[in-house]
């Protein structure tokens, strides 16, 4: 059943992710052309990380309440104001609260979904399911941008990438509204909790049920963080770790190639080599924490890049800097992409199962606030001491959250159900 709603299901990820990855590359540019020099310009990007952090807790309550279906159909229109404010924006601060509306949307077709896997997706199959979301945000972060290019070719000019963002959420909005209600043809996986630290795990017996999910007390989003500190402070440190090394990822390659002297097409040609093979990936992870457990696709992906920035690190003044720039960036996207889907698989596993859109809510904070940190503390450990030592400060980063995910993966989620 889960596998014929597909397109319902993964349709409006797609889309909006298409928008948005068209969009994204031409944010500076938009910034630029009302007056901002670079700084300005990236802290006019940096606002649709904000927006995702501020979205996550609001769309974890909305989802709560009123269900995925109509929280999606209105983030769908309320981004669909943010992109007019793209196209018409006469000032700057009008451009960033734009900016900043985005973002808060892209928390919310994320936690939608997430919410929906959790509750509907037998935990027999259930990273799959979700490695295969996470590669639905990755393909539309990696078309998107040829999108864009293919339309600044056609019109030569950079809003044609916006009225496209319009046009897909406009199709998103129509496909949840209109389309089959996947919340009410996929009934809930029948689970049972298994107390696992202060946690509570969900057992798959493997039958469906055909009722609504357990009911239980329902509490505020908050009570929820605090009624979870325990998990969220532990393996949420750990998944906001993963997330940390992921974004310092996109934030490093760039500046490493500018650093070593390399023109702006083999510096995109690097970059998209390694993104390539990071969306190669995506759907091995699933399959690798199904069939072995969590930690199976985790750790090797910790590791991966942890040592792929620690190695780097000390590559910048070598004869072939180059050489060792390309290659550790390929291996940082493997180490990406068996990661896929790694955070939407531990956030549905230790979520309370009766009511889990406001602990997801949280988790999605937290592991999200994990990778608009990184960003800031590359860019103040390159500008205090050096570039090469930010990207050692990564891999650091990456190998002890490794070992926390040694710690706390069998903790809360063990492998035998």
């Amino acid at each position: 059943m889960l596998w014929s709603l597909a397109p319902v299901i993964y349709g409006p990820t797609v889309l909006f992710a298409l928008g948005e990855g068209a969009v994204i590359p031409l944010l500076p540019i938009f910034a630029s052309r009302l007056g901002a020099d670079v700084p300005t310009a990236a802290l006019v990007a940096s606002a649709l990380v904000v927006g995702q952090l501020c979205g996550n807790i609001p769309a974890g309550w909305s989802v709560a309440r009123v269900g995925e279906r109509v929280t999606m159909a209105i983030g769908g229109v309320i981004a669909l104001g943010g992109v007019a404010g793209l196209a018409l924006a006469p000032n700057l601060a009008l451009l960033t609260a734009s900016v900043f509306v985005i973002g808060f949307c892209a928390a919310v077709f994320g936690l939608a979904r997430h919410s929906f896997m959790t509750t509907r997706v037998p935990l027999s199959f259930r990273a799959r399911a979700l490695s295969l979301l996470g590669g639905s945000f990755r393909l539309g972060m990696f078309v998107g941008p040829f999108i864009a290019a293919a339309l600044l070719a056609v019109f030569g000019d950079e809003h044609a990438t916006v009225w496209f963002f319009a046009v897909c959420l406009l199709a998103t909005v129509l496909l949840v509204m209109f389309g089959p209600d996947p919340e009410a043809r996929a009934a809930p996986a029948r689970t049972r909790l298994t107390p696992v630290g202060d946690s509570r795990v969900a057992e798959d017996t493997g039958e469906p049920v055909t009722g609504a999910i357990p009911t239980a007390e329902r509490v505020g989003v908050f009570r929820t963080m605090w009624r979870y500190r325990g998990v969220l402070s532990r393996l949420g440190l750990a998944a906001a770790s993963l997330s940390a090394v992921r974004s310092a990822r996109q934030v490093v390659l760039p500046l490493w190639g500018v650093s070593i002297g390399l023109d702006a097409s083999t510096i995109a040609l690097v970059v998209g080599i390694s993104g390539a093979i990071d969306f190669a990936l995506f759907y091995a992870s699933g399959q690798v924490m199904d069939r072995f457990g969590r930690l199976w696709a985790a750790l090797p992906a910790m590791i991966l890049m942890g040592a792929g920035f620690l190695a780097l690190s000390v590559t910048h003044d070598l004869p072939q800097a180059a050489m060792w720039f390309a290659l550790f960036a390929a291996v940082l996207g493997v180490g990406n992409g068996l990661s896929s889907g790694i955070l939407l698989t531990l956030g549905a596993d230790v979520a309370p199962v009766a009511d889990p859109a406001p602990f997801l809510g949280s988790w999605r904070t937290l592991t999200d606030a994990g990778g608009a940190f990184a960003p800031l503390l590359v860019s103040g450990l390159s500008a205090a001491f050096s570039l090469s030592l930010a990207t050692g400060a990564m891999g650091i980063v990456g190998l002890l959250g490794a070992a926390a995910f040694i710690r706390w993966v069998p903790h809360f989620v063990p492998r035998g159900r």
